[in-house]
């Protein structure tokens, strides 16, 4: 029944309406042809823009010696001074030795993502000191710090009391699921 008022409808509707005549409608059979959407200029300029913004987001890490530390402005300095107290209870912890930086990256990243999907709120990340890296010092933790203060699902990041590994970890306090 639907059908027949819809058909009606539609009937109703089309009153007065002409039908286009088909020796004038245009076929376009031909594909336009593919061109890249990005130039060298343009990676140039996300190259710059990125470089950019990593020194941003190193201005706002803290550096006390050995020690690191991040806090996102929302978050209240008392949280944050009971984090680096090591007042949370660690809910979570990964450790990053022997990994190279490209897979220490995708780790972490899914480490934290799976954090946050358990609604943990305090995990540890092993980062180490950096005592076999030679002369130009720790790779991984300078990364770890670089990351952790890029994504937004981390609101602070301070490095561990000696009884959970000192300038070797962090930890990392995460932003609630909603």
């Amino acid at each position: 029944m639907n059908d027949e008022k819809d058909i009606n409808a539609f009937k109703k509707a089309m009153i007065g309406v002409t039908p286009l005549k088909h020796e004038k409608r245009v076929e376009n059979n031909k594909r336009p042809k593919a061109r890249a959407r990005y130039s060298r200029a343009d990676e140039k300029d996300v190259l710059h823009e990125s470089l950019e913004s990593s020194l941003i987001q190193r201005d706002a890490i803290e550096q006390h010696g050995e020690e690191i530390a991040y806090c996102h402005p929302s978050l209240p300095q008392r949280t944050f001074k009971k984090l680096r107290r090591g007042f949370f209870s660690i809910e979570a912890e990964t450790d990053l030795h022997g990994l190279t930086a490209a897979e220490a990256k995708i780790h972490l990243q899914e480490f934290i993502e799976e954090s946050r999907t358990q609604r943990l709120g305090c995990v540890r990340v092993i980062h180490g000191k950096g005592i076999r890296s030679g002369p130009d010092g720790p790779v991984l933790k300078g990364l770890v710090q670089l990351w952790l203060s890029q994504w937004e699902d981390v609101l602070a990041f301070a490095s561990t009391r000696a009884r959970h590994g000192g300038s070797g970890a962090v930890y990392v306090l995460l932003r609630s699921r909603k």
